[in-house]
């Protein structure tokens, strides 16, 4: 995709992945929506950041777990630039059960109003504006909880209504690959522990006493959580680089996914070398 003069809406993204895939798509001269509505805090540093880019953006306060929140979004950025090429599904509710505990049945209606039901929305009201630029994409961004569940060291972080609903990210990102193709292409970014998402610098990982944030760390294949700017440039590789890609996922995970579990190496065995592997004799074919 060539960059300049398209138009992008990155929800979530008042701080961390949301900001840094902004800021990365403005430096590429992408103009952006950016939505935002917790961590008001960060206002005033989200405008500092987008500000110092020579490219325009604009900035939306909105509820996305709202009826009407997706179309009003939308409509914002059409009619502020005339056109949308890329949306950014980066919204997602993910509590830690460390943080809150078990489920209420509140909690677990944000989930998926959260999760799954605004991507759906969102995605809907943009779709018709996407299939008119002609070369357009969606991103999904989902988490490795998708297919790790509620297990392992991470239990303490992943809720299973949360990894139910990735999962049910990952089955929109086929269907929407499908619907929308040949114009718009629809890939996911599914993500392990990253900074300012489930790894380092945020509330949960501060609450994980020392033995159980190295055991999140051990089950990593790098021994290490992401950075949001890494997030940025698989983004940037999906809409940049990756046209003949539709319907896949991107895992961003150091590894998590496989585990800590090393290789052994293989063992010399007991079979003898010029003993036959199956207990018969060798038979050679000569001409």
């Amino acid at each position: 995709m060539q960059t300049k003069g398209k138009v992008a809406i990155i929800t979530g993204a008042i701080k961390g992945i949301g900001l840094e895939i902004a800021k990365a798509l403005a430096l590429e001269g992408i103009s952006c929506v950016l939505t935002y509505y917790d961590w008001q805090e960060n206002l005033d540093a989200m405008h500092n950041a987008m500000s110092a880019i020579n490219c325009p953006y604009h900035a939306v306060e909105v509820d996305l777990t709202g009826q009407d929140a997706a179309k009003f979004v939308v409509e914002e950025a059409v009619s502020r630039f005339g056109r949308l090429d890329i949306l950014v599904n980066n919204i997602e509710r993910g509590g830690w059960p460390v943080v809150h505990g078990p489920y209420t049945e509140r909690q677990w209606e944000l989930e998926f109003a959260t999760t799954v039901t605004a991507k759906w929305r969102l995605y809907q009201a943009a779709l018709p504006h996407l299939k008119a630029s002609g070369d357009a994409l969606v991103i999904n961004i989902s988490s490795v909880a998708s297919i790790v569940g509620r297990s392992g060291p991470a239990s303490l972080v992943f809720p299973d209504g949360y990894s139910l609903a990735n999962r049910a990210v990952s089955s929109l990102t086929e269907t929407w690959a499908r619907e929308a193709s040949p114009a718009v292409r629809v890939n996911e970014l599914m993500l392990g522990f990253i900074d300012t998402r489930h790894g380092q610098a945020t509330r949960g990982w501060q609450i994980l006493n020392s033995r159980q944030q190295r055991a999140i760390l051990d089950h990593i294949l790098l021994r290490r959580t992401g950075a949001p700017e890494e997030v940025a440039r698989a983004a940037l590789f999906l809409i940049k680089d990756a046209g003949y890609m539709t319907g896949s996922i991107l895992r961003l995970d150091g590894g998590y996914a496989l585990g800590g579990e090393q290789v052994i190496p293989v063992p010399d065995g007991v079979v003898r070398p010029d003993e036959p592997i199956f207990g018969g004799k060798f038979y050679v074919k000569t001409e």
